[in-house]
């Protein structure tokens, strides 16, 4: 089964994104000329800083003692100090965890840093506030910078679907089953992060080092809150009591976006990469399933998903088309007839061996190698 890469060993060597990165380069290196700091907090690191070069090294959000800061600024260096009252870190350097998102969840989701960012976006969308746009951007970009680090070297598979999926019904099992079966693949899952399909496959990913029996028993304890509403915080809570019981599951992505923020983000996902656009977010998440596209019943927001990743695998944008697995025949050519619009645009193109329609969840797995060679 695929671990993620260690950290530390495959970042842009010149960024320091932890307090033990910032020690060991000192240490190692005795300068941080040209170095990128990203909010790491400095406060107790001065005297390492006032003996240490940092010309034309940037400092992004690290909070530091004024004497380290006017001496760093002495010798060439940028800071771009922390911003004071904001619920989330534009500068930060990794991803998101679950614990990280729902800290304070058992005094009620509202008081969470997810629904905190959600409120604050909510607030400054409505002001139209340059500044709060700026930061929003500078927070999703530290996103996709920490998500391309995470995943380099990764081979991703992407399974996409609604929100809608119940726990408790067969579709999300199955679903779960299907994100279990990629992951002891030695593939990584990346989902868009949110409940239903997306819930049940990082669930499944979560799952993959364990036997049938967990699964089976996490399954029952989660349909007792089969939905989100009208509880996101029994939701949620339903999700950690399963986290508790069997705490070292397997890893997998999630990319959900606040741009929905009534759709909280499921707690499955060992990595959470978060954004405020919308579009940032599904372009980086179909633009990052290297190994392929695994696509579940859903509704417009899965239909948009499948020619978002058909468009680049027709004019061979991003290099050779990447598999396309649609689950459900029915689905996709009756209820909503995708199909017949893929295998046309499809037609005598490379893209055309690379695109599936199979009737049951089960078979995914093999199509999806099939089509990959």
């Amino acid at each position: 089964m695929q671990t993620m890469p260690a950290h530390a060993a495959h970042h842009d060597d010149r960024e320091i994104e932890t307090l033990d990165d910032f020690d060991a380069t000192v240490s190692a290196r005795g300068t941080l000329a040209g170095f990128r700091v990203q909010a790491v907090d400095l406060t107790d690191r001065t005297r390492e800083l006032l003996a240490t070069d940092t010309a034309g090294a940037i400092f992004l959000g690290c909070p530091m003692r004024d004497d380290a800061a006017a001496k760093v600024r002495a010798d060439g260096a940028m800071v771009f100090p922390p911003v004071p009252n904001l619920p989330f870190d534009p500068y930060r350097g990794l991803l998101y965890s679950p614990d990280e998102l729902f800290a304070g969840l058992d005094k009620g989701y509202e008081k969470t840093l997810d629904a905190r960012a959600y409120a604050w976006f909510q607030q400054t969308k409505a002001d139209g506030d340059i500044f709060a746009s700026m930061l929003r951007s500078i927070h999703d970009d530290a996103v996709s910078d920490a998500l391309d680090e995470l995943l380099r070297g990764t081979r991703v598979v992407g399974v996409m679907g609604g929100h809608a999926m119940a726990r408790g019904t067969e579709a999300y099992a199955g679903a779960a089953r299907l994100g279990r079966e990629l992951t002891r693949s030695g593939l990584t899952v990346a989902t868009g992060g949110g409940p239903g399909a997306m819930e049940a496959a990082n669930l499944g990913a979560y799952a993959a080092p364990y036997d049938d029996e967990m699964l089976a028993e996490a399954l029952q304890l989660l349909a007792k809150a089969p939905k989100f509403t009208p509880s996101i915080t029994d939701w949620a809570a339903a999700a950690f009591e399963v986290r508790a019981h069997w705490p070292k599951g397997g890893t997998s992505v999630g990319i959900p976006t606040w741009f929905y923020g009534h759709e909280p983000p499921n707690p499955f996902a060992s990595h959470i990469a978060k954004y405020f656009a919308n579009a940032t977010r599904e372009d980086g998440l179909l633009a990052r399933s290297n190994a392929g596209i695994v696509f579940l019943p859903g509704a417009a927001g899965t239909v948009q998903e499948i020619f978002d990743n058909a468009t680049p695998n027709y004019y061979e944008s991003r290099g050779e088309p990447t598999p396309m697995v649609l689950v459900d025949r029915a689905h996709w050519t009756e209820r909503l007839p995708t199909w017949p619009l893929l295998t046309a645009l499809a037609r005598e193109r490379s893209m055309e061996s690379r695109i599936a329609l199979v009737d049951r969840i089960e078979e995914a797995p093999a199509a999806l190698k099939r089509l990959g060679g």
